[in-house]
């Protein structure tokens, strides 16, 4: 028997503690104290995005690698991440029509995939199991989709971490590439929890099909009929879980008891985002992918991905393709793409239909202009982050633009973003129309744009540009 004159206080106070921290377990998130799950160690390294990374890729034959790149297979590899290496990581180039344009062009510099649990079971970088290297592919400020990100960030969408890193091949420089947390498990872990749901990439299976499933448009209650949700899962899925996407897809096309199916306000902060940007090769655009899908507990969410052709830059599928600055940066907020894309877009379309999401809406805008654009702020990030990369710009060897063709990206972007957010400025307060028809009855009730010039932020010149020095830095690398 355990004999203490204090016995009695310590076993009341044993049990008090013990009940403060089953509390905290089960309410600490509630209470302001983040989720161990929200924190996992790749967080404060690779995507400590105050510094520029370095990471080497040490492989056998990099020529055989990039010669074999539309084949998107991966390879071994080591991968040294600041200092630190990793063996047995898996590595393939990626992308889709910025993959097939550059193989077009005769370049090399394509992103890349490195996947640290494909060949290693349970491998990971610190609880990371993949990330990509985004190549900047058209975008020469190397700024859109790092800016993106952060606006989606800000503005409470779930989005991919990222950060710039020095590349080398066997040592060789291959030039700055931004490094993004790919969105499968510990993406999902990190935003979501343990106890995370199901994640989906929905892609077309050709432009000239109807692709109404990736449009997210009901068909019927036949898995089988969805073929570009449930074969892009990023999970394994059940039929329990294809039948709960099915019923919150059926639910949405009737536009009534949409909380039921729809997470409302994280899909309203996203539209807001996606429609400043101008992103027209995603959901809104005529591909109508470019997108994640998560579903958990019978409810949709839609998360961001892949913004080098936003601002207004991409035209693929358009039968004639709007060049026109003034006609772009005023796009209409209420109306973001053509009519016949949005009756096919439920996800946008059917929430718009009801008066109180649609105030929402607009107010989410209101306050992405006042908090992000109006205060400083996205200047003061844009600034400091191209500050950063400069350097590292300046001495890459496989850019596909000058250092100058660089600076001017930059400008031109934060001149499209500040014009953008004057013109939806005035789209809220009712100086500008806020529809296709609107601004075609009214022609000049615009923000004046014509001194921007878009292919400054990106354009197929400068690809033709690019092979001389990339074709120089694989001779480096192979010799």
């Amino acid at each position: 028997m355990v004999k203490h004159k204090y016995i009695d206080w310590i076993c009341i106070g044993a049990a008090v503690l013990a009940a403060i921290l089953t509390l905290l377990l089960m309410f600490g998130e509630q209470l302001g104290i983040p989720k161990a799950s929200a924190n996992p160690g790749y967080v404060p390294r690779l995507f400590d995005n105050s510094r520029v990374h370095t990471i080497d890729i040490q492989i056998e034959d990099w020529g055989a690698f990039i010669g074999n790149a539309e084949k998107e297979e991966y390879v071994a590899c080591t991968v040294e991440i600041d200092g630190e290496a990793f063996h047995n990581i898996g590595l393939r180039t990626k992308g889709n029509n910025s993959l097939r344009l550059t193989e077009e062009y005769g370049l090399s510099r394509y992103s890349l995939k490195l996947e640290f649990d494909q060949l290693l079971d349970g491998g990971n970088y610190y609880g990371l199991d993949k990330f990509s290297l985004d190549a900047s592919f058209q975008d020469n400020s190397y700024l859109k989709t790092y800016m993106v990100y952060d606006m989606m960030a800000f503005m409470g969408v779930p989005a991919p971490l990222c950060s710039y890193t020095w590349v080398t091949v066997n040592g060789e420089d291959w030039g700055l590439f931004l490094a993004i947390e790919a969105p499968e498990e510990a993406f999902a872990r990190r935003n979501f929890g343990n106890d995370y749901g199901k994640l989906y990439k929905p892609d077309y299976r050709s432009l000239n099909a109807e692709n109404a499933d990736v449009a997210l448009q009901y068909i019927d209650d036949y898995p089988d009929s969805y073929p570009g949700i449930f074969e892009n899962a990023k999970f394994e899925t059940s039929q329990a879980d294809q039948e709960r996407v099915i019923e919150a897809l059926k639910t949405l096309s009737t536009g009534e008891n949409l909380e039921t199916a729809i997470n409302v306000d994280e899909v309203l902060r996203y539209f807001t985002v996606q429609a400043f940007v101008m992103n027209w090769d995603s959901y809104l655009g005529h591909t109508g992918h470019n997108y994640f899908l998560y579903e958990e507990d019978g409810v949709l969410s839609i998360l961001p991905w892949d913004y080098n052709l936003a601002f207004g830059t991409y035209a693929l599928g358009m039968t004639d393709p709007i060049k026109d600055p003034n006609i772009l940066i005023n796009y209409p907020i209420n109306t973001p793409a053509e009519g016949e894309v949005m009756l096919n877009r439920p996800l946008y379309h059917n929430l718009m239909k009801h008066d109180e999401y649609f105030a929402r809406y607009h107010s989410y805008f209101d306050e992405l202009l006042s908090e992000y654009f109006e205060s400083g702020r996205f200047e003061a990030i844009l600034r400091k982050v191209e500050k950063l990369i400069a350097p590292y710009v300046q001495k890459d060897p496989t850019a596909f633009c000058s250092f100058d063709d660089h600076q001017l990206a930059v400008d031109t972007l934060e001149r499209v973003c500040l014009h953008r957010a004057q013109s939806i400025r005035g789209q809220l307060d009712g100086e500008i129309p806020a529809t296709i028809r609107g601004q075609q009855e009214n022609p000049d009730a615009k923000v004046d744009a014509s001194e921007i010039q878009l292919t400054d932020l990106g354009d197929f010149e400068d690809l033709e540009s690019a092979k001389d020095k990339q074709d120089a830095a694989m001779h480096r690398i192979r010799n």
